[in-house]
């Protein structure tokens, strides 16, 4: 019963400072919508970015190790064009595919690739490609068409989505790889792939892929490849794929240099959370700045009140039922400040979900809606905090100097 009229106490004060209590309150809400919004965003940009990459993640990349850190190796014609073929050091000879496939064919699809970038003309339209072969048996496991056939004869190619909106390219097109001096060969479009965006194992949107046949005829170098990829069954084989690869062709020195994409994954996941959190951070700058207002508000409510709680410890009031009638109040301020600041952050975080990330998809996902929750505790916590010194400082104000008070 002596808790409830403390509790009817505290809600008597919010109710004669109503103005107060409200732009006290207003800094809570303020700060929950700040963090939470914030949250939602960089968990969103996280699930978006994670959906988009995680195609490219399953994916082992083996390069020649020629001491040079890996990457992409091209092979580019000087001049005018034209693709000159590899050497020894830059390549993987078809032995050492066959042990990379004895190692890695339990995890995934292994297959290997030709690359490199030429001259192209279409009608009176000049530029460069990247230019893939590929064994014609793999290319419908790993390049899902968007239209057309995959190739089945040296002559007919498929092209990358970005390549054929370029050059206005349409199946049946014909387009001319090489110059006058190098050589010319002319090939006819029969498929366009679907996008793919970015990728560490094959760039195919800006690009022509040819049968291994083709391209091996035209530029060299058969049996030297350039690359070889291991589309991965489950992305968590990635480490065992890698070391089965390594053990069997490093063992007396390095032959060849193998990246996991996954890596990359992880690494952009970690950096967006780190965003995340820097933003969250200066986002909460605006709950200390609520805190200092609680605390002003507070203080001025307890001296205000002096003579009042002067006369309720007359009465036999004990000094922690006056510690918890204005710990009352600042929790009936910040519960109120969050669940206003918890409400409108539904609203706000949408927007700026959708002004920032371009899609809502995730939104309602519950790694993005924990942020609600989560700010709405550190909204009360807060609150709390800032009510403690007033209390304490109320409790053990002296009774008889208190009620001498005016």
């Amino acid at each position: 019963m002596a808790k409830d009229v403390i509790f009817q106490l505290s809600l008597r004060s919010i109710r004669l400072h109503f103005l107060r209590s409200v732009l006290a309150a207003l800094g809570i809400v303020i700060g929950v919508v700040a963090i939470s919004s914030m949250g939602m965003m960089g968990a969103n940009m996280t699930l978006s970015v994670t959906e988009e990459l995680s195609s490219m993640g399953n994916v082992l990349v083996v390069h020649a190790d020629s001491g040079g850190g890996g990457g992409m190796i091209f092979r580019s014609g000087g001049g005018g064009g034209g693709v000159s073929g590899g050497d020894d050091d830059t390549t993987i000879s078809d032995s050492e595919f066959e042990q990379i496939n004895r190692a890695a064919d339990k995890y995934g699809t292994v297959y290997y690739l030709y690359s490199g970038n030429d001259r192209i003309s279409i009608s009176s339209q000049d530029g460069r490609a990247s230019i893939y072969g590929l064994d014609p048996d793999v290319m419908p496991e790993i390049l899902p068409l968007a239209e057309g056939a995959y190739p089945k004869s040296t002559s007919s190619v498929v092209i990358g989505p970005t390549l054929a909106e370029r050059y206005g390219l349409t199946l049946g097109s014909r387009l001319t790889i090489g110059d006058e001096d190098s050589g010319e060969e002319t090939v006819r479009v029969v498929g366009i792939l679907e996008e793919r965006g970015m990728s560490m194992d094959l760039n195919s949107d800006n690009a022509i892929i040819t049968t291994e046949k083709w391209y091996t005829g035209v530029y060299g170098g058969e049996g030297e490849y350039d690359q070889v990829n291991v589309l991965l069954d489950d992305i968590n084989d990635a480490d065992a794929a890698k070391t089965a690869i390594t053990d069997q062709l490093n063992r007396r020195e390095n032959v060849v240099s193998v990246q996991d994409s996954s890596r990359m994954l992880e690494s952009i996941t970690s950096t967006l959370g780190t965003l995340t959190s820097f933003v969250m951070a200066i986002a909460g700058i605006s709950l200390i700045v609520a805190a200092v207002s609680i605390f002003n508000v507070m203080m001025m409510s307890v001296t205000e009140r002096v003579r009042e709680i002067g006369i309720l410890r007359s009465i036999g009031t004990q000094k922690g039922e006056i510690r918890r009638m204005f710990i009352y109040e600042s929790v009936i301020l910040g519960l109120v400040g969050a669940g206003i600041g918890a409400i409108v952050s539904l609203g706000m975080g949408y927007l700026i979900v959708m002004a920032m990330v371009g899609t809502t998809e995730y939104f309602f996902f519950p790694q993005s809606l924990v942020y609600i929750p989560l700010a709405m505790g550190v909204g009360i916590f807060t609150c709390v905090i800032s009510g403690v010194y007033p209390a304490w400082r109320a409790s053990n104000l002296d009774p008889i100097e208190a009620l001498r008070a005016e």
